[in-house]
């Protein structure tokens, strides 16, 4: 088995490589932009490195990895959107770059062509991988819904956020997992648990995204910090700055909520202040490194070498550590 990055870069080349020009330009040139935004490439590589962990090959778990990546830029598109965001990954996103129909239309063909990915698998193969990719899909679906939903509630509960950000975010590293396991032919059993390692490591990649929105650099980041606390989002960092602050300051913060300001700077700085004072900032790191054991322990169940295991391990402390 070979290195997260490796698997990266093998999956980064068989993309692009693939990339050509089609008509019409403008349905096909905004899919290609995103694409070509890169990121990290953490679903699709984590597919490549399941399949060898199950004893095949990362080149069989290509078409898979492809609709995972292509669903997951689909997704990103129409989440920016819906968000109004200007960023994405440093870049103007797709529809402030052409315009809002464009942004809807190269969507929806992303997905149809992610579900096209899988279709030269065998029968009973593409079945399994079908079944998992509709279900995820719909999932991350409700997720958005919940996401757009708790914008406008001032009762959300810890319990509810963690429950979004496992259907918005979590569900689709899960499934990565496991559809790589699938075209490895694993058993039912090692499906489950890889799942249940993807899934913890996704609220774990997600918690430590909210935490970045506010403290992370912005050079780095690639999005525009604070943009959860400009649109009011209840994240972990929000409801548990509710949670363990006195009531004074759980009311300001609660108020800050409540405007969007032209000019956000000072907002931005004064709820980052009250994350820190509360006490929020460092449960949500501590909440970070829970999550990861809980994924790390998945691992042990599973009857596989530990040097494969310790491919796995190393990376989910990498993404608990990440800076940026």
């Amino acid at each position: 088995m070979q290195s997260v990055a490796y698997y990266r870069e093998e999956f980064e080349n068989h993309l692009l490589s693939g990339m050509a020009k089609r008509e019409p330009a403008s349905l096909y040139e905004p899919m290609n932009y995103i694409l070509r935004l890169g990121g990290k490439r953490l679903r699709p590589a984590l597919v490549l490195l399941s399949a060898e962990l199950f004893g095949g090959t990362y080149q069989d778990a290509l078409p898979a990895a492809m609709a995972v990546e292509y669903f997951h830029n689909f997704s990103l598109i129409h989440d920016d959107i819906m968000d109004e965001a200007p960023l994405r990954r440093g870049k103007t996103t797709v529809h402030k770059k052409w315009d809002i129909n464009a942004g809807i239309l190269s969507g929806d063909a992303m997905l149809i062509e992610a579900y096209r990915f899988l279709e030269p698998y065998p029968s009973e193969t593409f079945k399994e991988l079908s079944t998992v990719f509709s279900k995820t899909a719909m999932e991350v679906c409700a997720g958005q819904q919940y996401d757009i939903d708790f914008e406008t509630r001032d009762d959300v509960t810890v319990k509810e956020y963690l429950k979004m950000i496992e259907f918005k975010t979590a569900v689709l590293v899960g499934a990565a997992v496991k559809m790589g396991a699938i075209t490895a032919g694993a058993s039912m059993q090692e499906q489950q648990e890889i799942y249940a390692f993807g899934l913890n490591l996704g609220i774990a990649f997600q918690l430590q995204d909210d935490y970045l929105d506010a403290f992370g650099d912005p050079d780095k980041f690639g999005k525009q910090v604070g943009g959860d606390i400009i649109e009011n989002k209840k994240t972990y960092l929000f409801l548990k700055a509710l949670e363990l602050g006195e009531s004074a300051m759980g009311k300001e913060l609660s108020d800050l909520f409540s405007i969007q300001p032209k000019k956000a700077e000072k907002k931005i700085r004064r709820v980052k202040e009250i994350y820190l004072q509360s006490g929020a900032t460092e449960d949500t790191k501590n909440a970070i490194a829970t999550y990861t054991e809980k994924a790390f322990s998945c691992l042990e169940k599973l009857n596989l070498p530990q040097e494969n295991k310790e491919i796995l391990l190393r990376f989910g402390k990498d993404l608990m550590g990440r800076k940026v």
